[in-house]
């Protein structure tokens, strides 16, 4: 909407001035007033088209900065280190002009050991944002408090249920008191819970998102990447209510060198040109050796070079490298 303002004010303008204009050329006997006349109204249309130019800016300035603060707000900066872990994270958005979409990472240092959590919420871009805040406020709340990882998981089931609840209510007030049908009642989001213990052991619940990869230092005998594979996965939080007694899945270590890296499906299904799937376990491969920033750099440009700068959904990283003695 606001770009197409200026564009109506211009044509407006232009229309303006060009009848001004027109009328006084076609007045008879009055060329040397006329052509003055019609100076000081271009003069001034320009000078209004200026003043309009400048308030339109200030204007998309503002609401981009208060976009931002708020982008940034919910998808804080993660700490370089945390525990003896080495960090970084990217998310790209498929809506433009927009620095977050629907994708959602955290990770907090608790009593219990490194938690973190990554999520897709169904669709993509600033709509879906309002569930990726509701299941990552949850998540920053319950990390610390819950003993279990299945206790997080319920507090973020019941966070997510309220904010469907509202959001149908308040768009469908008349409808139904109570549970509307509506867009709104189907939101569903997929998240991968895990838990990174002093000894680098790894629990994980994950409700329908991709398994992250473990990604091993080249020099050593182990194969260099390879899917963490936690068995069957639950339903995305929002298809179906989560059963009581959850127990995390274990995985293994993290052994000091390792690299964890978390992704969304946006990653994995995005498509080039032809339609060939980003190859994502061969670029980790190639850059298995980096740091996570960089890894997570490499990754982002090679999905852009991948897709043509064209996403078709919301795309979230998340590296951590075990770099304890």
């Amino acid at each position: 909407m606001i770009g197409e303002m200026p564009r109506v004010r211009r044509v407006a303008v232009a229309a303006w001035g060009g009848a001004a204009v027109s009328w006084e050329l076609s007045t008879p006997g009055r060329l040397a007033p006329s052509l003055a006349t019609c100076a000081a109204f271009l003069l001034l249309a320009t000078g209004c088209a200026v003043h309009i130019r400048r308030l339109l800016l200030a204007e998309l300035r503002r609401s981009q900065e208060i976009a931002g603060a708020a982008q940034r707000a919910l998808l804080r900066p993660l700490p370089g280190r945390m525990d003896g872990l080495t960090l970084a994270a990217a998310q790209l958005s498929a809506s433009r002009g927009a620095a977050v979409g629907g994708d959602l990472y955290e990770a907090v240092s608790t009593g219990y050991g490194v938690r973190v959590v990554i999520g897709d919420v169904r669709g993509h871009g600033l709509p879906a944002l309002g569930a990726a805040a509701a299941v990552l406020g949850a998540f920053r709340e319950a990390a610390y408090d819950e003993p279990s990882l299945g206790g997080v998981l319920l507090r973020m089931e019941r966070a997510l249920g309220r904010h469907v609840r509202d959001r149908s209510r308040s768009e469908h007030p008349a409808a139904c008191p109570v549970e509307p049908q509506s867009p709104a009642a189907e939101e569903f989001v997929t998240v991968l819970l895990l838990q990174i213990g002093a000894d680098g052991s790894l629990l994980a619940l994950n409700c329908g998102h991709p398994w992250p990869y473990l990604l091993h230092p080249p020099q050593t005998e182990r194969r260099c990447v390879r899917v963490v594979d936690g068995g069957e996965t639950l339903p995305p939080l929002g298809v179906v209510p989560m059963p009581d007694g959850l127990w995390p899945a274990e995985c293994g270590k993290l052994r000091p060198g390792d690299t964890l890296f978390l992704h969304t499906d946006g990653a994995a299904d995005a498509r080039d040109a032809d339609g060939r799937f980003f190859p994502l376990e061969r670029v980790l491969a190639a850059d298995a050796a980096l740091t996570p920033a960089r890894l997570v750099a490499g990754v982002h440009a090679a999905l852009l070079r991948h897709t043509g700068g064209r996403l078709a959904d919301d795309v979230a990283l998340l590296v951590l490298r075990d770099d304890r003695p």
